[in-house]
């Protein structure tokens, strides 16, 4: 685990989050803000949040997104269980819920219902679309990015493909936390709280920004991402002497020079025709292959140091398991020491910043099924029998 400096407190002491989700979106909501030093209780239903029961792409959703939080198995069905939650909002400063749109208004627990039991309540929802005629609409990752163009850009053309992660889940959280964030600053000067909305359909066509620009700029839209036109002329996966593979950008006319000298081009480097980025663009049917059976004389660990001596960028081609023991990440702490469901142990990323000389620490390992039941209960005042009469009525979990 990381330290906090002593002159820091974490941003977000003090403050109480409800989580009411499953899945991505909602939980990397609220997992930002448990990272940020806010207390996250996650209510689950009494057998478990049915994303601990995934498997396949999904088996680790749980334990990377749940990290920081506490755990309170509730029936929030059963109308003593829904009392139990009504009295933990009233005590809270925000609510992430990511469930289908109308489906916590029909419980009673809307935002407008909600704003009359805590005025201060941040009410953070999380769906596909923002108001439209679509916000009724279901949706998921993969249906944005095919929805929002992100597939288009992603695989060649007539073969859309999802991005490898679940890049939109993740951004929709990521702001989702932010405008609360933005909503409790709002809420020091007004005293109230209100609705935050983010949605996976606008935080794809945020992602495609960049593509609608160029697209207004050249009168034409942007090819997908494998068949690009690089603005540079040196932007390629380039194999290697022992059959990996390496990317390797040259993106300035120093950065080329400086290729020229370490790899010994003298002639490419005395070649006037050659001597700027875009000379270097038109001359790329001939260029591009020479540098490729350049680079294919060098093993990997040759390349590396040679492209370090230049200054030039590169990157090997790595898999997610490469991370585990990468020694950038291991030598700055980002990976934190997690234990998972079962025993497991493992690193899994932090929070890729640092604030004034904190990093955001794993406080909490993902929490079994109602592990804090007792502790969460007690804080709102319920006591020892209360709990138990609860437990009784099978209204906490888990499930026996």
């Amino acid at each position: 685990m990381t330290s906090t400096p002593a002159s820091i407190t974490p941003p977000l002491k003090g403050i109480r989050v409800v989580e009411l989700t499953h899945t991505i979106l909602g939980p990397s909501c609220g997992m930002i803000l448990g990272d940020l030093g806010a207390e996250v209780i996650k209510v689950e239903p009494v057998d478990g949040d049915r994303t601990r029961r995934l498997r396949g792409f999904g088996a680790g959703f749980f334990g990377y997104f749940n990290r920081n939080k506490k755990s309170l198995a509730l029936d929030v069905d059963a109308p003593d269980g829904r009392a139990v939650l009504v009295k933990l909002l009233q005590s809270a400063d925000i609510l992430v819920e990511n469930f289908a749109p109308g489906s916590m208004a029909k419980r009673g627990l809307g935002p407008d219902d909600l704003a009359k039991i805590n005025p201060r309540l941040i009410y953070c929802s999380l769906k596909g679309f923002l108001k439209g005629p679509y916000e009724k609409r279901p949706a998921l990752d993969e249906v944005v990015q095919m929805m929002g163009g992100l597939a288009y850009m992603t695989g060649p053309t007539g073969r859309p493909l999802r991005a490898g992660t679940s890049v939109v889940d993740i951004v929709g959280g990521m702001f989702g936390a932010f405008a609360s964030v933005l909503a409790l600053r709002t809420r020091d000067s007004t005293g109230k709280g209100g609705l935050v909305e983010s949605a996976l359909f606008e935080s794809v066509v945020f992602l495609m920004g960049q593509h609608l620009a160029v697209t207004a700029m050249n009168g034409a839209p942007p090819p997908p991402m494998p068949e690009r036109v690089s603005s540079w002329a040196i932007y390629e996966i380039f194999n290697t002497k022992d059959e990996l593979q390496i990317f390797i950008g040259i993106t300035s006319d120093g950065q080329w020079r400086r290729f020229c000298e370490h790899f010994g081009q003298a002639d490419l480097a005395a070649d006037p025709n050659l001597a700027t980025n875009n000379q270097r663009i038109e001359a790329r049917p001939w260029l591009v292959p020479k540098v490729a059976a350049i680079f294919k004389g060098y093993t990997k660990d040759q390349l590396e140091q040679l492209c370090l001596e230049a200054d030039i960028s590169f990157a090997p081609v790595a898999r997610p398991q490469d991370l585990f023991d990468h020694p950038h990440l291991l030598a700055n702490g980002s990976l934190a020491p997690t234990t998972l469901a079962g025993g497991v142990r493992t690193r899994l990323p932090l929070l890729p910043f640092q604030m004034l000389g904190w990093r955001p620490p794993l406080v909490l390992d993902p929490p079994q099924v109602g592990q804090h039941n007792e502790q969460v209960l007690a804080g709102i005042g319920y006591d020892a029998a209360a709990i138990a009469g609860l437990r009784s009525a099978g209204l906490l979990g888990p499930k026996e």
